[in-house]
């Protein structure tokens, strides 16, 4: 556990959680994130970004192969967010993947809950396929909220009999009706999401819907002949059960599941590239995956 690290866990639960803990309600709680992310989410050099059709952000920093796409889907727990406040991450991402990314800006809870998010994550990747791009030439990717949201998609396209390449996740929420354990277990030990506001949250996002629904909660979907998939998570998140369990849904499908589980790292710490070497770490094992998930299913 490197310095930078420890002081970013301190910082995060001395100021970020106790913000978190009493922000009055999602309108405020995007706001903040909008904020934050302008002055703490590093963006690296040389990143472009160009607005496309199908309300796709493409961001990339450094060369890609062509033919290739990374879609992504930001976090934010469905109601903050969006792919500017994510594009230092995603580009970082593309980079060591050598993959183009593009990133739906994907509507938000309250005003548009469930299943809106998950309605755009169809739309982004039936947009992508109109532009002439493959399925196995597509990556799937997201954080937090974004990777659960990946991962409804991959068992929609798993259905469908038109997998993706591959799937990456970092810190996924994948069971909205909060059965895991780690939200009891960690409570106390997360220095970032605190658990008394996630009842709360998943009414905003869910509205009427069941929270067992697949499209909501992808820890209760079927995974006929999935992708290999990359899930990372720390062991101190209230979250930790949605992205463990989550990796034993997906092998007992005969998924192959390559779990990164740190021992004190936050919740989605990629995101803090520029701040904390293991969230660099954690990007370039991620772009490798991506980049080997392509290569094999060129053969």
């Amino acid at each position: 556990m490197s310095r930078r690290l420890t002081a970013l866990t301190l910082l995060l639960r001395c100021a970020v959680k106790r913000r978190l803990a009493r922000v009055p309600g999602p309108e405020a709680a995007e706001r903040d994130f909008a904020r934050n992310a302008r002055l703490f989410l590093r963006q690296p050099p040389h990143l472009r970004q160009v607005r496309g059709g199908g309300g796709l952000h493409w961001i990339s920093a450094g060369p890609c192969v062509p033919g290739r796409a990374l879609l992504y889907f930001h976090g934010g727990g469905y109601v903050a967010g969006s792919p500017d406040s994510h594009r230092g991450l995603i580009a970082r991402l593309s980079r060591h993947a050598a993959t183009e990314a593009c990133a739906p800006d994907y509507p938000l809870a309250p005003h548009a809950p469930f299943p809106a998010g998950f309605e755009a994550a169809l739309a982004a990747w039936a947009h992508l396929r109109r532009l002439g791009y493959r399925p196995r030439a597509i990556a799937l990717a997201g954080d937090s909220a974004g990777g659960g949201l990946a991962l409804a998609l991959l068992a929609q396209l798993c259905a469908e009999g038109t997998p993706p390449a591959c799937v990456v996740a970092f810190s996924p929420w994948t069971d909205l009706a909060m059965t895991g354990d780690s939200l009891r277990r960690n409570r106390r030990r997360d220095p970032f999401l605190p658990v008394e506001r996630i009842g709360e949250l998943v009414a905003t996002v869910r509205g009427d819907a069941d929270p067992r629904d697949p499209r909501l909660s992808p820890l209760y979907a079927e995974f006929p002949d999935p992708p290999p998939v990359m899930l990372c998570h720390g062991e101190t998140e209230i979250l930790a059960d949605d992205a463990s369990r989550m990796a034993d849904r997906l092998r007992g499908f005969g998924g192959r599941v390559l779990q990164e589980v740190h021992p004190a790292a936050p919740h989605a710490w990629p995101v803090f590239d520029g701040w904390i070497p293991e969230a660099r770490a954690t990007l370039k094992r991620a772009g490798r995956f991506v980049q080997e998930s392509f290569s094999d299913t060129s053969r």
